[in-house]
């Protein structure tokens, strides 16, 4: 009852009448990916303020709409000619044929503003149809495709001398950043991250872009979720992700084998699954692969590892740097991309060059009174990271764009 009458006094400001009406279109949602994660908590996120919010997504056989409250589902199969990109993430050039559907979902619901999440066929989708309807576009930067696409080039460009061969790693980088750049500047507004991706995309597109963070569930990974045997006097050397190329995922691999020979009590935990697990799995003999979880299981893995080893150069931010910190499990990470700015470089563990991958790991089980610090540290600091403050955040920044703008239905 007193909830009640202070929400009446004081009333959520985005529960009022007027609040966005928002069509969200994510290249992925069921998918395990950041992209997905955060589509999922921005969906929940809607659900729990009762805002009108569409989302129109992949991910079943057949369509399927749901319209409950004021949170709308439109679930859209991909079809014969769809074409893997990832292990569990694939693309459909024939997509195009649902939008009668789409368009039909769309005015019934009178969106005043449509966000995508990239250049996928669904966020290609949306940006046709907000131009189309003369919507107002928004669009968020989740994955440094231009990166991405530089790494896995290597792999052919090995072949090549080295210097023509950097000359066009760094061709194919600047000519991917340089197409996304025109498509992310169809965008009225855009979100990133990490405040070095905003400058970027900034001066890349010459749009306006806010800060976009992530958040935790802070309940869910939690210390108290440790389940070790008393008898188990390992380190245990976390990862959680993609197991591909643009992870750095070999690193794992020098890692164990400098750490080999100064240290046999430690082993490797491997969350997720991708295109190097065969790789990982013969260079890495006692490491445990638990494929991907989830939930609790996810959690309890987490709290379960000792130090979480993230060597990637390509994320752009870092959610499941996040959810070790949560868990008490302090993160060695590189100076590249979004996961240096979670990390406090001696306080909630290392920011480091590849190179001395192994010696953090080495210095920090050498020092467990530190390490123990450290682990107290990386709790505490993220407690404040909510995902209801980073969407917050977001529905202010459409505010902002919409200025008077009002629908009219």
């Amino acid at each position: 009852m007193a909830l009640t009458r202070l929400r009446m006094l004081y009333p959520d400001p985005f529960m009022r009448e007027d609040s966005p009406r928002v069509a969200y279109f994510p290249d992925s949602f069921h998918e395990v990916n950041g992209v997905a994660h955060t589509s999922r908590h921005f969906e929940a996120f809607a659900r729990r303020r009762n805002l009108p919010f569409l989302c129109v997504r992949a991910g079943c056989r057949v369509p399927a709409f749901k319209e409950e409250g004021n949170v709308w589902t439109l679930e859209l199969p991909r079809g014969l000619l769809s074409f893997a990109l990832e292990k569990d993430l694939r693309f459909d050039p024939a997509f195009l044929r649902h939008i009668p559907l789409i368009d039909g979902v769309l005015e019934r619901f009178h969106p005043d503003l449509v966000h995508i999440t990239g250049p996928s066929e669904v966020g290609m989708l949306g940006a046709g149809l907000a131009l189309d309807r003369g919507l107002p576009l928004a669009a968020s930067w989740h994955t440094n495709l231009h990166e991405y696409a530089a790494r896995r080039a290597r792999r052919f460009l090995r072949l090549l001398p080295q210097e023509p061969s950097a000359r066009i790693g760094h061709f194919i980088e600047d000519a991917a950043m340089a197409t996304a750049a025109r498509f992310y500047s169809v965008a009225q507004i855009l979100f990133a991250p990490n405040p070095g991706l905003c400058a970027l995309l900034q001066n890349a597109t010459g749009r306006p872009c806010h800060l976009m963070p992530r958040g935790v569930d802070a309940e869910l990974f939690n210390p108290a979720k440790r389940r070790r045997d008393p008898q188990d006097r390992d380190c245990v050397l976390g990862f959680v992700g993609r197991l591909s190329v643009e992870k750095n995922v070999a690193l794992l691999a020098d890692v164990q084998k400098e750490l080999d020979q100064t240290c046999k009590t430690f082993r490797f935990r491997i969350v997720g699954h991708g295109g190097e697990e065969s790789w990982l799995r013969e260079r890495l003999p006692r490491a445990e692969f638990t494929g991907v979880l989830r939930g609790e299981a996810l959690a309890e893995a987490c709290a379960g590892m000792d130090l979480f080893v993230f060597p990637s150069h390509t994320d752009t931010f870092g959610n499941v740097v996040l959810e070790a910190l949560a868990s008490g499990v302090p993160a060695i990470v590189t100076p590249d991309g979004g996961p240096a700015t979670i990390v406090q470089d001696g306080v909630t563990g290392r920011i480091v060059p590849d190179a001395d991958f192994a010696s953090a790991v080495s210095g920090l089980l050498a020092d467990p009174a530190r390490h123990a610090l450290m682990r107290q540290a990386a709790r505490a600091h993220v407690l404040s990271a909510s995902w209801d403050a980073v969407f917050e955040g977001v529905y202010t920044a459409y505010r902002r764009m919409l200025g008077g703008r009002r629908r009219s239905i």
